[in-house]
């Protein structure tokens, strides 16, 4: 199969011809229909999260069509169209026992944990815990997203941030995930508010409903604030901006520099804050976001920008450090037809 792989962190990612993925007994091969170009999969090309092996192939936000099966698999065929989330949970833990397979305590994650999407097949294990079937009328490119960006945007709005219509939502950062925050909390019915340097993408969330503001113009009213780029200054924005008893939820990573940022405590006991961590979304949840993406209520596909190859997605994700790389939407990588040799 062909796949994007890298051999060094921050070294261009190259397009190769590899050995096809054995199949794990409990899992599947999935020919890959779409997959997206996410910004956690640069962190992990820079070198950010320990869990990456090298040589790799990134990528965990992936649609596409069960093409083997393993002689465990009780719930999916060949032919099945699937995505998952990018937290494989082991179904066994105390996390997982609680239903939050999300925070699973032995989780695998394609594209960090082991070789992702980013490829024509990917291989995942413990297919009958993690899989999710696309109902027809969510075409692949659109379903990619659900397996990061969108359901992660969708749980940290509606389950974790706990925003209500009414409310003022205030979102820092209007990548993929702060847009599909946008798009999520307007459908909602609250009033949106969104912070980003870059004019296209501030352009494109007050197309989907919310109000662009500097961060010089929050007053210190926001029921609840996102942020979803992943800064010291971001998340400082964003707890600056609350109302007392308000809620902080981070979802964009921190890394490099920022990994360990300093918080205002002070602020955060003397307002009693919440600050809140989003991680993804656990399997028991997408039925409830499928029901919603299949009726039009929310609609994934129009945060799409680009549709790239497999031949553009090592020099498209290297160039995500760049300001304004992924600014007005997000990418999706077609690896094109596969067929078995």
């Amino acid at each position: 199969m062909r796949a994007v792989v890298f051999e060094a962190f921050g070294e261009t990612p190259e397009l190769t011809e590899t050995p096809d993925p054995a199949c794990p007994p409990d899992g599947v091969v999935i020919a890959v229909e779409a997959t997206g170009l996410c910004r956690s999969d640069w962190h992990g090309w820079m070198g950010h999260d320990p869990g990456i092996a090298l040589p790799h192939v990134p990528g965990h936000e992936l649609a596409g069509t069960v093409v083997e099966t393993g002689p465990g698999v009780r719930r999916w065929a060949v032919g099945d169209r699937v995505t998952t989330p990018f937290v494989l949970a082991c179904g066994r833990c105390g996390s997982c026992a609680r239903g939050d397979g999300h925070v699973c305590e032995d989780q695998r994650q394609p594209g960090f944990t082991q070789w992702g999407s980013f490829a024509e097949l990917v291989a995942l294990p413990r297919a009958d815990l993690n899989l999710v079937r696309l109902p027809e009328s969510v075409p692949s490119d659109v379903a990619a997203s659900l397996g990061c960006r969108f359901a992660t945007a969708y749980r940290a709005v509606v389950h974790v941030g706990r925003v209500r219509a009414g409310e003022t939502l205030v979102v820092h950062g209007c990548g993929g995930v702060g847009l599909s925050a946008v798009m999520v909390a307007v459908a909602l019915g609250a009033r949106v508010l969104a912070v980003d340097p870059d004019p296209a993408s501030l352009a494109l969330a007050e197309r989907l409903g919310a109000t662009p503001v500097a961060v010089g113009d929050l007053d210190g009213s926001a029921d609840a604030s996102l942020d979803a780029f992943g800064s010291r200054t971001s998340l400082a924005a964003s707890i600056a901006c609350l109302r007392p008893r308000g809620r902080h939820v981070q979802v964009g990573l921190l890394g490099g520099d920022d990994a360990a940022p300093p918080v205002d405590l002070g602020r955060v006991l003397a307002l009693e804050l919440q600050l809140l961590g989003s991680h993804g979304m656990p399997v028991s949840d997408y039925p409830e976001l499928l029901s919603q993406v299949a009726a039009g209520t929310l609609d994934p596909g129009l945060l799409l920008r680009d549709r790239i190859g497999l031949a553009d997605a090592g020099d498209r994700l290297a160039a995500l450090g760049r300001p304004g790389a992924g600014a007005g939407g997000t990418t999706v990588i077609l690896p094109g037809a596969w067929a078995p040799p």
